[in-house]
């Protein structure tokens, strides 16, 4: 059997395969942030398909955190029903249920991104989404001409590390196996990292063991009202990744990211999900567009590789992997625990089935559903002309 279809375990939790659904965004949900039927649908795909864990999309721990109007959230009890109708299901099918716990920050307040990607403001407002102030780790623009966002007070962040942990204990309501912290893409707690986000001057800024302070209480309140035999991972853009910055030496850095996963991981944190860049963009792709950079296959798996090997503990790998081969190849030279498949399970739902068949674990399409794979099994022996 490949790595990739070999069991993993993390505290009391096996994963069936190393594959996991990356969370993606869909800005589906109404202002109310319940998931819906449209959601149920597309999650649920995933776990038909053989994927091992499929996560959720980021769920937002209080509503001023949304992206847009039309994020999912976990900041109410009346979110948990119908996310747990989504947990249910992908667990039936064998998968593991993930969830991730997310603030936008100061990237707040904006048009889904086939609107503009934009500000929210006047036409918005006319049909019925008005913006808000985002709030962030200091009062400065991510982007230009987006809304300029509010200096988070002391009892903000405590009122916020509190939500986190509220949102935790949803999760864990809704019966999710998995949690996931999202800390990367320059939104709420990565413009607290990051000193090209963080002006303030106080304990929750300054040098990096201030500006580590609020990732690490959120981390410690997630984990204090996530069950202690689940486990807990947290998403980090591992370097800053800009164009005018020299990562070796400005902004976050990788050996940044060395020193606050010792943190997590005294805290609770059993796997670093490894993403990067994100700080002065849209979203994390877009430093790829505004730089005519193309993308390159698993461009991010040396961050999950040198945490994974400076600090010997489990990595998420994540980031243009395409296929089984290649994410195979990955497991075997020791880079990453766990492979996240994004985009590629957009264009094909049933990738991890067609990864095993590639990578010769399903030679006679006994890992598909039974109602697919006796049909096609009989295809395959009857044979077809022309």
């Amino acid at each position: 059997m490949s790595l990739l279809f070999s069991p993993f375990t993390l505290r009391g939790v096996t994963f069936p395969n190393r594959i996991v659904v990356a969370p993606m965004q869909m800005y589906k949900a109404g202002p109310d942030g319940v998931a819906t039927d449209w959601h149920f649908q597309h999650l649920a795909k995933y776990a038909v398909g053989g994927i091992g864990t499929v996560m959720t999309e980021a769920l937002i721990v209080h509503p001023i955190g949304r992206n847009t109007y039309g994020d999912l959230g976990i900041w109410s009890d009346d979110h948990i029903a119908p996310l747990r109708r989504i947990a249910e299901f992908v667990q039936a099918q064998g998968s593991l249920a993930a969830a991730q716990l997310h603030h936008a920050g100061p990237k707040s307040s904006r048009q889904r991104p086939w609107e503009g990607l934009g500000p929210l403001g006047e036409a918005e407002a006319a049909k019925g989404e008005p913006p808000w102030q985002p709030v962030s780790s200091s009062a400065a623009k991510t982007i230009e001409g987006w809304h300029q966002p509010r200096q988070m007070s002391v009892e903000d962040i405590q009122c916020l590390v509190a939500d986190y942990g509220r949102g935790a204990a949803r999760a864990a309501q809704a019966g999710f196996d998995v949690l996931d912290i999202h800390a990367a893409h320059g939104y709420l707690i990565h413009s607290f990292l990051s000193p090209v986000a963080n002006f303030r001057n106080d304990a929750y800024g300054g040098d990096i063991n201030g500006r580590m302070r609020f990732a690490l209480e959120i981390a410690e309140s997630v984990r204090a009202n996530w069950p202690d035999d689940k486990p807990l991972f947290f998403r980090l853009s591992c370097v800053d990744w800009r164009p005018d910055l020299d990562t070796r030496s400005d902004g976050w850095t990788i050996e940044d990211s060395f020193t606050l996963s010792r943190e997590l991981r005294a805290r609770g944190v059993d796997l670093i999900d490894c993403s990067s860049g994100g700080i002065r963009a849209e979203n994390s792709i877009m430093d790829f567009v505004k730089t005519r950079t193309k993308l390159k296959r698993g461009h991010q798996v040396p961050y999950a590789e040198a945490i994974r090997r400076e600090l010997n503990m489990p990595t998420m790998a994540v980031g243009v992997i395409l296929d089984g081969p290649q994410a195979e190849a990955i497991l075997q030279a020791g880079r990453a625990d766990l492979i996240a498949i994004g985009r590629e399970v957009l264009t094909d739902p049933h990738w991890a089935l067609h990864a095993a068949q590639a990578l010769g674990d399903d030679v006679d399409w006994q890992r598909w559903p039974p109602s697919y794979g006796w049909w096609l099994e009989l295809r395959d022996r009857i044979g077809v002309e022309g």
